[in-house]
């Protein structure tokens, strides 16, 4: 339990307050917004180099590096597994978002991942893929918790999004890690509102 005030995190550290949210039934639907050219597509047996090329693209502005980091044994024991869904965002041939569902434990569903690159985010994609990703929790039986995570390292908007959504905030946490920056996972020139300390 951290006291209350400032505690000090170690250089070459970055600390994130984390808010897990929650809903226990599917949502109120939301408006579809048209998406021409836009397609899901679930990806079977998923390519490392691949995955790992679209999580940069989205995350990198995010700091996201966890699943840089990880070994691609490890990568691909997650994302391999029967229990874990992968679906890419696809507008001209090119994957331009990425959902990832995980229903390992059972009767849980949880929204690993989410989020697009540049060239669809402000034009209602993110709202036409959450439509998707509740769906598809929705749909799988016996469910009874589907769940997310974001931090202060995300986008502002993130967090009032998965409100808006349906998701109720219920946990938060203090996250502490390495800077990617610093261990050379991500550019030194990446997230400059954040210094490396």
């Amino acid at each position: 339990m951290l006291p209350d005030g400032y505690s000090d995190v170690p250089a070459g550290k970055l600390a994130a307050v984390v808010t897990c949210l929650e809903m226990s039934a599917p949502p109120t639907g939301r408006a579809d917004p048209e998406q021409p050219g836009i397609t899901l597509q679930r990806m079977e047996k998923v390519d490392i180099a691949w995955y790992r090329d679209l999580y940069r693209r989205i995350g990198t502005e995010w700091l996201w590096a966890s699943r840089l980091a990880m070994p691609e044994s490890d990568l691909a024991t997650i994302i391999h597994h029967p229990d874990v869904e992968v679906y890419a965002v696809m507008k001209d041939g090119r994957g331009e978002g990425l959902l990832e569902l995980d229903f390992r434990e059972e009767g849980v569903g949880e929204l690993a991942f989410f989020g697009l690159t540049s060239a669809v985010i402000g034009k209602g994609t993110g709202r036409w893929l959450m439509n998707r990703a509740i769906a598809r929790a929705w749909s799988r039986q016996g469910l009874t918790r589907f769940w997310v995570h974001t931090c202060t390292l995300d986008s502002p908007q993130a967090l009032d999004f998965y409100i808006r959504s349906g998701f109720t905030p219920v946990r938060r946490q203090i996250e502490v890690f390495d800077d990617p920056r610093l261990t050379g996972i991500l550019p030194e020139t990446v997230a400059p509102a954040i210094p490396m300390i």
